[in-house]
């Protein structure tokens, strides 16, 4: 039996970028785990455990295949549009602008962004999140 969710971990190319990018979602960066051909940057939210772990395969050069499996991971932010306009200054544009999902505003509005290696992070406004269920 699960006791407890850990981390997402997600492979990099430029862990700079990556780290500034998810910075600019509001992760905080925590700490460095070394291996011999590989190391691990864990980030986290402001009174989160590090759920978050960047995967940097030292003198890899080509993309990751992500594959048609992954989706996304979905984050809640304060202001949507807020955040938008922060992420533009950084060159991160939204795949499309900020919708209800399936035309229901009672979800609230989301959008998608790509970090810098093209893994989708959803965003969800408004800071709380009750995930949504018809039954």
């Amino acid at each position: 039996m699960s006791k407890r969710y850990v981390h997402t971990c997600v492979r990099v190319l430029d862990p700079d970028a990556s780290v500034a990018f998810y910075e600019a979602l509001g992760y905080e960066r925590r700490g460095k785990l070394q291996f011999e051909t590989a190391y691990n940057i864990y980030m986290g939210l402001p009174g989160d455990a590090d759920t978050l772990e960047l995967t940097v395969n030292i003198g890899r050069e080509e993309p990751y295949d992500l594959g048609d499996g992954y989706n996304h991971i979905a984050v809640t932010v304060d202001d949507l549009d807020e955040l938008l306009t922060e992420l533009a200054k950084i060159g991160v544009e939204p795949e499309k602008p900020p919708f209800a999902p399936g035309g229901r505003p009672e979800i609230g509005r989301i959008c998608f962004v790509q970090d810098p290696d093209g893994y989708r992070i959803e965003l969800i406004d408004g800071g709380e999140f009750k995930t949504p269920q018809d039954a």
